[in-house]
């Protein structure tokens, strides 16, 4: 089965040349600035935004990421499917096409969160948008298995979901002889003043870098903080942990307001490695 994109030609240039110096322009312009520089690292969160907006952010990952398979978790921003809905086969964009792992996403597929479920993907951009990234690092020679989580209220009983998820995504992960990373794909807070997105999303990043995902929950939900992604990115932080990461890094914050330049309204957009 073969996934064309569902946000080409809006999120970032469908033209395969201007896709690729839109990506350029990401790590050397603006906010992105960063020089190719891989890391160790186990796991990340990166923003899911227009290229316009959050790719500089998302640069600042991708430019220390290495080459290797990822799993990526990303949010259903759609009432459909499954709550845990994992895709498969062939996933197209402009810069080519990229297999979903079969083995592993059979593995993964023992845990009884983990339904598949292609159609829940289907007009989802948080997992599609990190692909033209990791394909113009090291073109269409990797692999990965998405999977995106429908958010629900930030309760004890989602919170156990994720870490149930967390742990057996770990469990595949070291049983591999190949390298797995782990992508959670997120934005933070929408639609609020500038000022206050950088307060908030400060405090609620502090959690994640801790990687305390019981404070990171009760963050979120003691503020009504509209970070979309927060299940993915908890899942992340508990997979990361069994793999033995100590601490996270905040690399880069900015906003659709740095951007922009109306403050009035806007976006938080941070990416973070757990290393």
């Amino acid at each position: 089965m073969i996934r064309p994109p569902a946000v080409a030609g809006m999120f970032y240039e469908i033209d395969p040349e201007r896709l690729k110096k839109q990506i350029k322009g990401c790590f050397t312009r603006g906010l992105g600035k960063e020089k190719i520089q891989e890391q160790s690292f186990k796991a990340c969160v990166a923003p899911h935004a227009g290229y316009l907006y959050s790719g500089p952010i998302a640069a600042h990952v991708y430019s220390r990421i290495k080459k290797a398979n990822y799993i990526i978790l990303g949010s259903n921003h759609h009432p459909i499917g499954n709550k845990y809905a994992m895709g498969s086969g062939e996933w197209k964009t402009p810069l080519g096409g990229v297999k979903v792992n079969k083995k592993v996403a059979e593995q993964l597929m023992k845990c009884p969160l983990l339904k598949n479920d292609p159609i829940s993907h289907q007009p989802e951009h948080s997992i599609e948008v990190q692909l033209p990234f990791l394909q113009y690092r090291f073109g269409n020679d990797f692999s990965f298995v998405p999977i995106a989580i429908s958010n629900d209220y930030p309760s004890r009983d989602f919170l156990e979901e994720c870490r149930i998820l967390g742990e057996a995504i770990a469990d595949v992960i070291k049983k591999q002889k190949d390298d797995w990373i782990v992508i959670a794909s997120s934005d933070f807070s929408h639609y609020v003043p500038y000022e206050y997105a950088y307060q908030i999303d400060k405090w609620v990043i502090e959690s994640i870098v801790g990687l305390d995902e019981e404070e990171f929950f009760s963050r979120v939900q003691e503020r009504d903080v509209s970070v979309c992604g927060f299940g993915g990115i908890a899942v992340c932080m508990v997979a990361a942990k069994k793999l033995g990461s100590k601490k996270g890094e905040l690399l880069k914050y900015a906003t659709s307001g740095d951007v922009i330049g109306d403050k009035n309204s806007v976006v938080g957009y941070g990416s973070i490695i757990i290393k």
